[in-house]
């Protein structure tokens, strides 16, 4: 599967065999979402808390006589049913994350690059440097390339000047090869991968 390649300023670089393997399948809407629902679910806080009945601060002191009252016999003003009671039943700190065989993730990851792929939404860029951090010079390549959306993968390691350049703008987003993921990939109109960035997925997923 050819694709070509561009550089930053929309001109021609050439071409690239994409796998097969990586950017040829059917995208699975159901192993999308899986690993959509993981990701979001294992970055949750977890952090909510309500007081239960025992860690309310109060008198346990009996308010009320046992009979003749007319009322509900009670010992203490700390249970659920009172104003400034504990909470019944209320969250706790706790992890979200759910389990997600590993298998499964790569095969996600590959299902994300190839709905790219498939849709047309997939660029290669030759690189992803800059010699100056100028987002109007960046801004004025990515128009000619007809970009308005983007998750930027690179190689490795990150261009300071192209990072720089590229945070002014507003949905962008870059990342090293090895921080590809299903959500940001999906979350952006348009994926764009480095030459080095390309190898390193291949190399990873195949």
């Amino acid at each position: 599967m050819k694709a070509d390649v561009s550089t930053i300023e929309a001109k021609k670089a050439g071409s690239v065999d994409l796998s097969e393997a990586v950017f040829g399948l059917t995208p699975r809407a159901d192993i999308l979402h899986r690993m959509v629902t993981y990701q979001l679910a294992k970055r949750r806080v977890g952090s909510h808390k309500t007081q239960t009945r025992s860690e309310v601060s109060g008198t346990t002191k009996k308010f009320v006589r046992q009979k003749g009252s007319g009322g509900a016999r009670h010992g203490n003003r700390k249970v659920n049913i009172f104003r400034g009671g504990g909470r019944a039943f209320g969250p706790v700190v706790r992890s979200h994350a759910t389990k997600l065989p590993k298998k499964v993730r790569a095969l996600a990851l590959r299902h994300a690059l190839s709905s790219k792929q498939a849709a047309g939404d997939l660029i290669i860029l030759e690189e992803a440097k800059l010699k100056e951090p100028k987002t109007s010079t960046l801004s004025k390549g990515l128009d000619k390339l007809g970009i308005t959306s983007a998750l930027f993968i690179d190689g490795p390691e990150l261009d300071e000047n192209f990072i720089l350049a590229l945070r002014n703008l507003p949905k962008f987003d870059v990342l090293p090869s090895q921080g590809a993921n299903v959500y940001d990939i999906l979350r952006r109109d348009k994926l764009v991968l480095t030459k080095a960035a390309l190898e390193q997925l291949e190399a990873r997923l195949k």
